[in-house]
């Protein structure tokens, strides 16, 4: 069950497409149950739609709202365990229905709607939010945290029965051997630093920080994304190339030709796309904030920056692209450093999960 599915494209719906993908290919059956508009089936599994809103301080993420329909779908499906992907809205429903059937649930914690509620301007509503989000996970029985920050503050607000569980990578579509020496030609023509930006450009994830790397000697600022920020990023930095949404082999590409990956959210539970720079073998400058402090470690792959700090972020990107030879290093170093985290491992650690509250064991437990 997600607050978020296709045709929308972000981490919640790269997760659960990525999972019902894996769950399918080991011949588990999958009910997707997401906001409407959507695809009626998705890895050869059914969704069921239920209707759609948006939240006003969040518009790229609507979410479900649970109708009498939800409950039937969950009893006719008769699942072993509900997963709750991002629960706010559609999953208090969900999590509801699978009480009532007696069903256990899994609840996974990945947007930081409080943050971004304060980015956008209503930080008086940041309590509230966050009691909802609390009752609902202390109401699982389960909660997967994304990284080790989140798991620390979800800790602290009392939510119990925690476990971290990061996100898989995609290292066909994310890897060193896509960077385009044609790509680069055309962007750096005269032989720049490509400093790239890959994320939606929107408040929440504060791309007016870009402004501070303009007028870098020997770089280019390369943009790559949409959203309603990008207007006035263009007036903002119009020596940067806007590349527009971009997927498949030309996201690849952008990616791995890029020199440094920089990124600017401070919400960020995980942070999939530093984490698909690193696999790329692209140095990352990230806030040392969230989900990048599990990913980036400083002065190895990459560089963290105070995250309201735009002359830190400058000086930060200014180093990496002085120096080649720090580069190169720490581009050997970033691909590196996510081997092992595939989706096929990060799925079956998801199996694990639904396994262990399946049956209240422990994979030590289950061993013995």
């Amino acid at each position: 069950m997600t607050e978020s599915f296709l045709p929308r494209i972000n981490g919640v719906t790269n997760s659960v497409c990525r999972l019902a993908e894996h769950l399918a290919a080991r011949r588990h059956e999958v009910l997707i149950v997401a906001p409407a508009p959507g695809p009626a089936r998705y890895a050869d599994q059914p969704v069921e739609l239920v209707p759609g809103v948006r939240l006003p301080f969040y518009r790229s993420f609507p979410v479900g709202l649970p109708t009498g329909r939800l409950h039937a779908a969950l009893r006719d499906f008769a699942p072993d365990v509900v997963h709750l992907a991002s629960p706010f809205v559609l999953g208090a429903g969900g999590l509801a229905a699978a009480r009532r059937l007696d069903v256990p649930t899994v609840a996974v914690f990945q947007t930081d709607l409080a943050g971004f509620a304060r980015g956008y301007g209503l930080g008086a509503a940041t309590p509230l939010i966050w009691g909802w989000l609390c009752h609902l996970h202390r109401r699982a029985d389960r909660t997967l945290a994304p990284s080790t920050p989140v798991l620390a503050e979800l800790e602290r607000r009392g939510v119990p029965r925690l476990a971290l569980w990061a996100r898989g990578v995609d290292h066909e579509r994310f890897h060193p051997r896509h960077r385009s020496a044609s790509l680069r030609a055309r962007l750096a023509p005269d032989g720049e630093a490509l400093i790239g930006y890959v994320g939606r450009l929107a408040a929440e994830k504060r791309p007016d920080l870009l402004a501070h790397l303009s007028g870098i000697p020997g770089a280019r600022l390369v943009v790559v994304g949409d959203g309603p920020e990008r207007q006035r990023l263009q007036r903002m930095l119009p020596d940067a190339v806007f590349a527009g949404f971009r997927t498949g082999r030309e996201l690849s590409e952008l990616v791995a030709s890029m020199d440094v990956f920089v990124h600017t959210g401070a919400h960020e539970t995980f942070c999939q796309a530093v984490q698909e720079g690193l696999a790329s073998g692209v140095p990352v400058v990230a806030p040392a904030a969230g989900g990048p402090l599990d990913l980036v470690q400083a002065g190895h792959n990459g560089l963290l920056y105070a995250p309201d700090d735009g002359a830190e972020l400058r000086a930060a990107v200014h180093a990496l692209v002085a120096d080649p030879v720090l580069r190169m290093r720490m581009s050997r170093n970033a691909h590196r450093s996510t081997q092992g985290r595939g989706w096929d491992v990060i799925c079956d650690q998801a199996i694990g999960h639904y396994t262990e509250v399946m049956y209240g064991t422990t994979p030590h437990e289950q061993a013995a």
